[in-house]
């Protein structure tokens, strides 16, 4: 699967890749991120982010 997903982000020059979720109580989250930050290790390893802005993960207090 990552190997036709990074085929498709270079044959349409795609420039930002967007990553959905959702949080503990459902409600719908984004992050952006630049399409060369997605490579074979990001598939394996995922995407850390700051979370503290999440209902439902670590409280503000607790960002880095």
């Amino acid at each position: 699967m990552s190997e036709n997903t990074l085929k498709m982000i270079k044959d349409n020059e795609v420039t930002w890749v967007d990553l959905r979720f959702t949080d503990t109580k459902g409600k719908e989250h984004h992050v952006s991120i630049p399409s060369s930050e997605v490579d074979e290790s990001f598939f394996e390893d995922g995407k850390m982010f700051d979370g503290s802005s999440i209902e439902g993960w670590k409280g503000i207090n607790e960002s880095d």
